[in-house]
């Protein structure tokens, strides 16, 4: 979901669906309302538009992540069809008939969630919601939305649409998960047609159809490749000991070079950390920027009181903390280590911790 995009547009074209904005605006702060300028009127709290309700709706199909709009589904269908591109870009639509009898759900039920968005606001307005995703209306799990909440990611998109069809036709799917949260389910019961495997091989038995992967390792079996869908949890913290002159380049090639060495996903990656320096240090910044990653800094104080397996007198010396690396990387994820630092000529030191959720 862009952080540029507002978040939801509400629309409404006649007096009765303006009253129903209106109710909805009291209940998300978050929301913009927009009204033909025929209607205007002093109400501060709603924007009024000259051009035609085709055009707006498109400026508002790119600009937010949700839209509520508030007229005929067929209407709607028709207006939104030239700037649909692919569900995980699209934004959630949510369709209200002029009555509020009933809130669709009619694009991006699970990526966008508009599904959510639908029973939050037939809540609020007592209307009946009207959801028709087959994970929804068959009461089993929805593939393309396990770990969302967590921000995990999933690593092969293209195998989403099979699994999640042998899923609601109750195939026989086996689970497999050695790290990440464990209440992703949430307060639902596993479907009957779903087995927790203890070993990953498992999942090549016949008897699976499809499987669900969640690891934050990585997976060369062809078999396991295409059956299954394979989710990355954020569980991994890389530790990173550098000069001044460190570049983003060699933190780059280094952390990779890493990972692939010890089989553990870039997806997986929830933090940098480091030494605070006092200023930022250009490479490890302009990297962090690069991948998107958070970068978290402690102070040579709070590192020194880490128990680390390779303490260094020479860092100690030039840094005034025996470790960088393992130790920010163990205080952050107050995990284990399991990759203990590696040096990389001639200015980096790359260690890795992972987050153990109960």
């Amino acid at each position: 979901m862009k952080l540029s995009k507002r978040e939801i547009a509400i629309v409404a074209i006649t007096k009765n669906g303006i009253e129903i904005a209106k109710k909805l605006k009291e209940a998300f702060d978050n929301a913009d309302v927009f009204v033909p300028v025929k209607f205007t009127n002093s109400n501060l709290h709603v924007t009024y538009f000259s051009e035609s309700v085709n055009e707006k709706i498109g400026y508002l199909f790119t600009n937010y992540n949700s839209l509520v709009l508030i007229f005929s589904l067929g209407a709607v269908i028709r207006l939104i069809s030239p700037y649909l591109k692919d569900k995980k870009t699209d934004p959630a639509v949510v369709v209200i008939d002029d009555t509020a009898k009933f809130v669709i759900s009619t694009l991006s039920g699970h990526l966008g969630g508009a599904n959510e968005l639908t029973g939050r606001i037939s809540d609020f307005l007592n209307s009946i919601p009207v959801i028709t995703t087959a994970a929804d209306v068959n009461n089993t799990i929805a593939v393309d939305l396990v770990g969302s909440k967590f921000e995990w990611v999933i690593d092969n998109y293209e195998n989403v649409t099979k699994v999640s069809a042998m899923m609601v036709n109750n195939e026989k799917i086996g689970v497999f998960q050695d790290a990440g949260e464990k209440d992703w389910l949430g307060s639902r019961e596993l479907p009957k047609n779903v087995n927790i495997v203890n070993e990953i091989n498992d999942l090549l038995s016949d008897d699976y159809k499809a499987s669900l992967i969640i690891t934050d390792k990585l997976i060369s079996n062809q078999l396991l490749l295409n059956k299954s869908v394979i989710y990355r949890p954020k569980t991994l913290v890389v530790g990173i000991g550098l000069h001044w002159g460190t570049t983003k380049e060699t933190i780059d090639n280094g952390v990779i070079s890493v990972l692939n060495d010890n089989q553990l996903s870039f997806k997986s990656i929830k933090l940098i950390t480091s030494l605070d320096r006092g200023k930022p240090v250009k490479g490890l910044d302009e990297y962090c920027k690069k991948n998107g990653l958070n970068i978290l800094l402690f102070s040579k104080e709070s590192l020194n009181n880490v128990d680390v397996p390779n303490p260094s007198e020479i860092v100690g010396r030039y840094e005034g903390t025996y470790s960088v690396s393992e130790a920010s990387s163990l205080k952050a994820s107050n995990g284990i280590l399991i990759v203990p630092k590696r040096k990389i000529p001639p200015d980096l030191t790359v260690a890795i911790s992972r987050v153990i959720y109960n």
